[in-house]
Order: structure tokens, then sequence, then C-alpha cells
């Protein structure tokens, strides 16, 4: 059942622009350490939900279980969901126990009910944050505004990456034919005899692959660089002291940037997935070509015609850009205003913030991809939520 909508105040101590796991996380660790909170902070979502986007895009892209282990997760104790899990078992995938899609789904209703925070997101859309003094005035889509005293920018904030010969495209074509990853719904397609095309490296253009091939199509993937295997987005290293104290030692931030994209190191599938596409390659539903791109597309009516880097043609239904996304602070509309009143150092796109996380010269703070340079190349993940909240918690409480 949806519940009455929230009581918006004029003005309130605390505003969180965005209800995923980030915002979650800062909640449940800010009321366990100052349970007076309760009533003293909002947030902000268009869906009115929490985790909306994220359970969307996993039913989408129909992701049977998490590619990080069941101690991250948007709950302060780190064995919640492992607890949680105890009746479940089956639900948790080797190695490192991954929880299933639908035990984290459960796991974080759970949360929301245990912490009572069912009735706190507002649906409504922060289209400006305009910083007053000592305070910030936010703008939202229905034409009110809030003041607030202070806000955390907990939204992702990426820009999708759309390869360049994209705009060189002169026809129209539909755009169901053409679309990036975080458009395509496998719940609703059906494309027997269909030959897509999906590129990028990533472990969502592995989904899509074995959910087009499910759903009656053909499949060829393209990568521009060699198919990488690891287990994790980065080393397990980079979740504790072993490589993070290195990491905050360094004063330079281009070196903290590098660190960054070589722990991450572009897209990357897990061992298990590279087996399901090998077993699809032998199967004939799926090619695979490595440092090979698209250089050219025309839509012909009903069908693509793409060339590559190679200089082979191919013919396809439809494309599907798995391309990722970039981070860039300047490219963040919400943050416009900030950057105008408040200008910051930048450093590939990614803000120079103060060690708490926030925003120099003001009442600012950021969590997740744009966080990444205090809070290391994790910092758009689950764990990277909880070492973002641990930042920010205490500067907030204090």
């Amino acid at each position: 059942m949806k519940l009455a909508a929230p009581y918006l105040p004029g003005k309130t101590s605390l505003a969180i622009i965005g209800a995923g796991p980030h915002a979650l996380t800062l909640v449940t660790h800010l009321l366990q350490k100052r349970a007076k909170m309760r009533s003293k902070f909002v947030v902000f979502d268009p869906s009115g939900e929490w985790m909306s986007r994220w359970r969307q895009q996993f039913a989408a892209f129909e992701i049977p279980h998490l590619r990080s282990p069941a101690v991250h997760h948007p709950d302060p104790n780190a064995f919640g969901l492992r607890k949680f899990a105890e009746s479940r078992s089956s639900e948790l995938f080797a190695p490192y126990d991954l929880p299933g899609s639908k035990l984290f789904n459960d796991f974080c209703t759970d949360v929301i009910s245990r912490w009572d925070l069912h009735n706190q997101v507002h649906q409504n859309t922060v289209i400006e944050i305009s910083p007053r003094v000592n305070c910030f005035r936010l703008g939202l889509q229905d034409g009110k505004s809030i003041t607030a005293k202070r806000v955390v920018l907990a939204t992702g904030g990426a820009k999708l990456q759309i390869p360049g010969w994209v705009n060189q495209i002169e026809s129209k074509y539909p755009q169901d034919k053409l679309c990036h990853s975080t458009n395509v719904d496998l719940r609703y397609l059906h494309l027997t005899g269909e030959k897509v095309l999906i590129l990028g490296g990533g472990l969502t253009s592995g989904h899509l692959a074995v959910g087009a091939i499910s759903k009656g199509a053909k499949v060829h993937l393209m990568i521009k660089r060699q198919l990488q295997e690891k287990l994790f987005d980065a080393e397990p290293g980079w979740l504790g002291p072993k490589y993070l104290k290195g990491f905050f030692a360094c004063s330079d931030y281009e070196e903290r940037f590098k660190m960054i994209q070589q722990a991450r190191n572009g897209g990357s599938i897990t061992p298990s997935m590279g087996m399901q596409l090998r077993r699809q390659v032998r199967n004939g539903n799926l090619r695979i070509d490595e440092n090979c791109q698209v250089v050219k597309a025309e839509w012909l009516g009903n069908s693509w015609l793409v060339t590559c880097s190679d200089g082979e043609q191919y013919e396809f239904s439809r494309i599907w850009l798995c391309t990722g996304s970039k981070f860039d602070v300047t490219d963040e509309p919400l943050l416009k205003d900030v950057l105008a009143t408040y200008p910051i150092n930048i450093v590939n796109g990614l803000p120079v913030l103060e060690e708490n996380l926030q925003w120099r010269g003001c009442e600012l703070f950021i969590m997740g991809g744009l966080a990444a340079l205090q809070v290391g190349p994790t910092a758009r993940n689950l764990s990277g939520a909880r070492m973002a909240s641990e930042k920010i918690v205490p500067a907030i409480i204090n």
C-alpha cells in the first residue's frame, strides 16, 4: 500500500537528495548515532520510494545476484544481511556469499521498516540548489522550495557515455532500436530471430547478452579492448587499510585519480559470467569481438548496417550501448550555482572535497562516484556508501 505523502516543512536541518542505497545507508548510520535526528531531515526522490531505481535496474536486466558480498548493504550492522538470510542460505551465491537480488531487496525492505523510514521520501525532484547565507534554497519541480541548513547529494550523478558515431547517424530511427543499457528492459522483450549488437565489456553487457539470448536473439558482443574477468569491480584490498592507507597518504590528487583508474580499470565481468558467455559462444548464440569498435552505423529502415574499426560490416536488428557513465562535477546541473558561489579544485571531473566529503566553504556533502578522490575506487559501490556515511555522519551530528 502507498502511504500518505509525508508533510513537507518550509525548512529543514538536513536535505538528502536521492533515495538509493547511498542515501539509505547514510540515514541508517545517522539514526544509529543520533536517534533524535529523525524529525530533522527530509529525503527527495522522483519515485517517492527508497531504492526504486536500483530495484528497477536489477529487475530490467534480470540480474540473479549482486556482485558484492553479503557484508555490503545499507544497514549499520555488517552481519545484518547474513543473519536475515539464515533460513535462506540457498540465496547466497559462491564465492563470498553474494546475495541474490530478491534476498537483497527483501533485506532492504526490512531495513526500511526496522528503522521506520517508510514515510520519509518526498516524491519530488530537486531542480536547483541555491546557496544562501548559512543555508541552501532547494527549488523543487512542482514549483515549491525548501530551505536546508545542510544538503547531502546522493543521486549517483554520472553522465551516460554515448559514443561519437551515434550523433553522426543521419536518418531517424525508432528509439528502442539503439539505446543505452539504462533504457533496456528485458522483461518486456521478445527477440526471436533478432540479431542484437551489444557494445561494452562490463558486467551489464554480460547480463544483457545472456538475457537477450534467453529471449531468442543471437548476440554479437563488441569490446574495444580485451574482455577482463575479475571477481569485483576493484580488488578487495581497496575496502580496508591494505590499499587505502597509501591512497589517503597521497596528497597529489592527480595521482589519486590515477590510482582510482588503475584499480577499476574500466569494465569487467565476473568469472561465472565468463563461463556463461563461453557456453553461449559454443552453442552458436554469441559472438565476441575484442579490440574492435563501431565507426559508423546506418539505419536502413528496419535494421542497422554497422561498420567496424576492422573494416567489417554487419547487419543488426538493434544496438545496446553498455558504454558506462562518467562522473564530472561540471556536468551536474544541480551543482551549477554551488560551483559558481564556491569554486573548488576539480581533477578530471572529480571535486577535491574536504576529508568529511564536505564541499569547501559550505555545508554541502557529496556521496557516490563524485566523492571518489576522498573515498577511493569503490566510492560508487555499496561499500563506498558505508565508507562515505562514516565520514559524513560525524560532521552532521557535530
